[in-house]
């Protein structure tokens, strides 16, 4: 086949010029934006990688962009100035959590969230789960911490206050970048009230670090009992599960049909002391009786009536403590759905996160604690109790105060 000569070959059209040359200079000028927005001078070599790297990365829910601005907080989401071993739990982290997403919202920045979460290996007990063989265990999940991204969706999270994990791409070039730029880049600002964060020396930061202190995740907390001071609600994380166990929990509702829920909450709860005449106190003197099956029976069968399903959430691990609940309902656990569950869950934390979700979905659902006026509670002990009293455990005996 002859080939064709040059003057039958087309020609690029001056459209195609004019193109080329409008996305030329389309990518000066952002990469001239970039640098005033980040440094206040023109044009740096090392803004080029965030252009490219922004440019190019694949999207997901949400599209992080050079202008944002970022909080640090630790490369930890777990009790203040602790380590993993002695960690309070799921609840404990996740106050922590709050706060610090409170904190990026309040500033208006992407929060730098850690990419893993510790477990203290008294919560990581099988013997929660493990229920359908009716006998005790203290074989333990293995691991003591877990990947942040099995416990929340990031992009849920996302549409509310902008995130990014710690092991992330994205972090280790806007670390390296506020490296670069000297004064301009990071402050570390520890006793700094979150007011004066908003001032002009800090907002043009690109890194703000409140790590300093061990204590750091509470500076911003200290009223977090006022309800008014609060920006997220309590329920915000709970809703923010995992893809994988949002599904489960699904299949789980859907399983269990229509039915009512209680969360009984002992094991961690039911600890005493005897005062300097060898008297046994708890901060939670009706605890013990008020979360007995007896007596749960007596709290919930005005608004339960006899024949529904009570799928039962619990850190009590004593075999058969709640078989006698049965004698009035069909009664459920997350065991009963090991065929859902077996395959995802690989800690408590993952299993707490499941078990709150179908919880929030029953018709009818007691919480051991009240945190608003209008919960349903199992007993009428304050969640919060400075004072050791004498325990209650039969109905007509008074509670007695510590003098």
């Amino acid at each position: 086949m002859a080939t064709m000569s040059k003057s039958h070959r087309p020609k690029p059209s001056s459209g195609s010029h004019r193109l080329v040359l409008l996305l030329i200079i389309f990518f000066a000028f952002l990469l001239l934006l970039s640098s005033v927005i980040s440094t206040g001078k023109l044009g740096l070599p090392y803004q080029q990688t965030l252009i490219d790297y922004f440019v190019t990365s694949p999207r997901g829910k949400r599209q992080h962009t050079l202008s944002d601005k970022y909080l640090y907080w630790g490369n930890r989401i777990d009790c203040p100035g602790k380590n993993c071993e002695t960690c309070a739990g799921l609840g404990h982290q996740e106050s922590s959590l709050r706060c610090a997403l409170e904190e990026a919202l309040f500033l208006n920045r992407t929060f730098v969230m850690p990419s893993g979460m510790c477990i203290n290996p008294i919560h990581n007990k099988k013997g929660i789960l493990d229920r359908s063989d009716d006998k005790a265990t203290e074989d333990g999940w293995v691991g003591s911490s877990c990947a942040m991204d099995s416990l929340y969706d990031i992009d849920l999270i996302s549409e509310k206050i902008p995130v990014i994990l710690d092991d992330s791409k994205t972090w280790h070039l806007v670390l390296s970048t506020s490296m670069k730029l000297g004064g301009r880049g990071i402050a570390h600002v520890y006793g700094v009230s979150r007011h004066r964060l908003t001032e002009s020396h800090y907002s043009n930061l690109l890194i703000i670090n409140r790590t300093a202190s061990p204590l750091a995740w509470f500076v911003e907390c200290k009223d977090r009992g006022n309800r008014s001071a609060v920006m997220l609600p309590y329920s915000f994380l709970p809703n923010m599960a995992a893809p994988s166990l949002r599904n489960a929990a699904e299949k789980i509702k859907a399983q269990l049909g229509d039915y009512d829920a209680i969360h009984v909450r002992r094991g961690d709860k039911l600890k005493t002391r005897k005062d300097r005449f060898g008297v046994e106190r708890i901060q939670f003197p009706h605890l013990d009786r008020d979360t007995r099956p007896e007596f749960i029976l007596h709290r919930i069968e005005k608004r339960v009536p006899p024949g529904r399903t009570l799928f039962i959430g619990s850190n009590e691990r004593t075999p058969g403590f709640f078989s006698p609940l049965a004698v009035r309902y069909k009664l459920a656990y997350s065991s009963n759905f090991s065929e859902i569950l077996d395959p995802i869950i690989k800690n408590n934390y993952q299993l707490f996160m499941v078990e709150r979700l179908v919880m929030m979905g029953a018709k009818t659902f007691f919480k051991t604690f009240k945190e608003y006026e209008t919960d349903l509670t199992l007993t009428d002990d304050p969640k919060k109790n400075k004072n050791w009293e004498i325990p209650v455990y039969t109905m007509d005996e008074r509670k007695k105060s510590v003098s």
